[in-house]
């Protein structure tokens, strides 16, 4: 009998009390309740400097790497800067190409201090299909951060069906057939 699914999630947040880490803590729960396996990758953890192609010793970025590689499915989290997603996972991202990506599993989630996140979710999802990957159509955008949780808990309810409902997408679609590649694809060589 093969392993079950692994998901890991990638909360693009440094700050200790961060509402991103939360939601995709969430998604993972969602993700073991369907029976796959999930581990959380915190930014915190890994020295990635900004990327530099020309840089030899990238820090933590072969660790960090190896871990997406080694992913059936993929939890992207980040907070909302400026109508985008964060500088801490865009660097992250920037050491990944198509060996952690192509044909891989992505779930999407992003915060907000205000309204609804959008632009951050439909940037990630142009950088996810750049890389051909496939992202699940079901997304989790959460407003108004600070008063969607209490402690470590969703208290709305129907927003905690939905984060859960992304990790148990993520599992279920982890071994899915992927879309033929994007036409982004072949101009994007990723880091190498």
């Amino acid at each position: 009998m093969s392993e079950p699914p692994l998901v890991v999630g990638v909360p693009g947040s440094l700050r200790a009390e961060s509402y991103t880490r939360r939601g995709v803590e969430r998604a993972l729960d969602g993700a073991r309740r369907a029976g796959g396996r999930a581990e959380l990758l915190d930014l915190r953890e890994y020295d990635l400097p900004t990327f530099d192609a020309d840089r030899d010793a990238p820090g933590d970025a072969a660790a960090f790497t190896e871990r997406v590689r080694a992913a059936d499915s993929v939890l992207l989290g980040t907070p909302m800067y400026h109508g985008s997603y964060s500088s801490a996972l865009k660097t992250a991202l920037d050491y990944c190409g198509f060996e952690e990506f192509e044909d891989k599993t992505v779930g999407l989630l992003a915060v907000a201090g205000g309204g609804f996140p959008v632009t951050a979710l439909e940037h990630l999802r142009s950088v996810c299909r750049a890389l051909n990957a496939w992202v699940i159509p079901h997304q989790v955008a959460i407003p108004r951060a600070r008063s969607q949780f209490e402690g470590r808990e969703l208290v709305d309810e129907d927003l905690d069906e939905r984060t859960l409902t992304l990790g148990r997408r993520a599992v279920q679609y982890a071994d899915i057939e992927p879309d033929p590649d994007s036409f982004e694809g072949d101009q994007n060589v990723g880091a190498r």
